[in-house]
């Protein structure tokens, strides 16, 4: 499993047994079990680069049946919901199309459709331009995930929970927030939100309150999901 940051897997690693760290070059690596699979989960940063690199890295290091790309995702369709599960069947990224296998089951309900996957963070203009594409989500990691999935012949799933709603836009621009390693730089949000205090501050609480509720979504979805 490849996410962005640790936070979109703290859900699904609470309901895991028997938890250890894995000592890898990358920002989160843990392995453990949950029903009757043994599952490893890393996050190495948002976007392509950082995303393909903690997948190649991990499928060297282990051999699984499958790969899933998790995490949080943008709504395209303003039928999604902010806390939703959304499984992709089917990623487009950079002009190339990737087929995602669907669970089985989960006592958890989603939606499904096409996910386009882009390498910084949109706004509402190029949300409309992309849904009338036909893509209901977008995201930034799962098209290095599909990738990574294709070149070692092995089955891959897309499965997020919705962050921001399709008519929603940041007044942050978070793109221009991520640090020397790529990833998203506390420090730089900070600094930014204390120029319009009023609007970011909010808006920081509202991420993280929805984040914290697409966590919980996403440990509830696998916690009985059948593969």
């Amino acid at each position: 499993m490849v996410a962005a940051e640790p936070r979109e897997l703290r859900g699904i690693v609470r309901r895991c047994r028997g938890v250890r760290k894995l000592k890898w070059p990358v920002w989160f690596a843990r392995v453990g079990d949950l029903n009757a699979n043994r599952l490893v989960m890393v996050a190495n940063g948002p976007g392509p680069e950082l995303a393909g690199k903690a997948a190649a890295m991990a499928l060297k290091q282990c051999h699984p049946d499958a790969v899933i790309s998790t995490g949080y995702c943008g709504a395209l369709d303003r039928a999604l919901v902010a806390g939703e599960l959304f499984v992709a069947v089917r990623v487009e990224a950079d002009g190339a199309v990737f087929a995602a296998a669907v669970p089985a089951a989960s006592g958890r309900g989603w939606k499904t459709g096409t996910l386009a996957s882009f390498d910084r963070v949109i706004g509402v203009a190029e949300k409309v331009r992309l849904r009338e594409t036909g893509a209901a989500a977008v995201d930034m990691e799962a098209g290095a995930v599909a990738l990574a999935a294709k070149r070692a012949g092995l089955r891959f799933y897309c499965i997020r929970a919705v962050l921001d709603r399709a008519e929603e836009e940041f007044d942050l621009d978070f793109n221009a927030l991520r640090g020397a390693d790529g990833r998203f730089s506390r420090l730089k949000i900070l600094k930014a939100a204390l120029t319009r205090p009023l609007v970011r501050f909010p808006e920081l609480m509202r991420i993280e309150s929805r984040g914290r509720n697409a966590t919980r979504a996403l440990g509830e979805f696998f916690g009985d999901c059948v593969f």
